[in-house]
């Protein structure tokens, strides 16, 4: 089956008309901070914790006040809060040291900052400032592949497929679109095909189409 890219984009857009980022934010360094703790965590374990953190914390010049060891009270119902926690501190610091307090708006300058891959650059450069770029979490790397919209095991050749395979005015809203289909439909272990407005075009489903019509059954 020949993969229609662009009947799939629009019937995303269609379905995912005004969505955004879960995570809550206030300004670019709330949400720099909240992707670096969203890695292997949930969105909603991550607004817990950014609520009273970024209360007592607004700006990179007070987390750089704290250890790593007092972030870590902060942050420990996270995952890899540990890591996370030095991270962050020292990535305050280089905002201080480098960019004047000011998160960068390149994708090279962002990825300077411990913590920070092009997953969560992309976020930030997206989100926060309305460059078009899509970052490739496991949300999108999964369902771009399994829709048709990229062929890649690899998550910065599959950033290449989808940036060169969705206009460039939608990249930011395809991220998000991949994202939520993600999360409400296309799951890793039980994906609801049955239920999906995009099995007839998806290039998973019908690769797989008996298989998984008996194990709905």
């Amino acid at each position: 089956m020949a993969t229609d890219l662009k009947k799939i984009q629009a019937r995303l857009k269609e379905m995912y008309p005004k969505v955004n980022s879960a995570l809550r934010f206030n300004n670019p360094f709330e949400l720099l901070i909240a992707t670096i703790l969203s890695a292997q965590s949930t969105d909603k374990q991550v607004n817990r914790v950014t609520t009273k953190l970024f209360a007592k914390y607004p700006d990179p010049y007070s987390i750089s006040e704290l250890t790593p060891e007092e972030l870590e009270e902060e942050i420990k119902s996270i995952g890899l809060y540990k890591n996370k926690s030095k991270n962050i501190t020292k990535a305050s610091k280089l905002l201080i040291e480098k960019f004047n307090g000011q998160v960068p708006q390149t994708l090279e300058e962002l990825m300077e900052l411990p913590g920070v891959g092009r997953k969560t650059a992309n976020v930030v450069l997206s989100v926060a400032f309305g460059i078009p770029a899509i970052a490739v979490d496991t949300h999108v790397f999964r369902v771009a592949n399994r829709l048709g919209l990229a062929n890649s095991n690899n998550p910065d050749k599959t950033e290449e497929q989808l940036m060169a395979n969705i206009p460039q005015k939608d990249w930011s809203a395809a991220h998000h679109w991949l994202i939520w289909h993600g999360r409400l439909v296309c799951k890793a272990r039980n994906p609801r095909c049955s239920s999906c407005k995009l099995s007839d075009l998806c290039k998973f489903y019908n690769k797989n189409l008996n298989l998984l019509e008996n194990e709905q059954d």
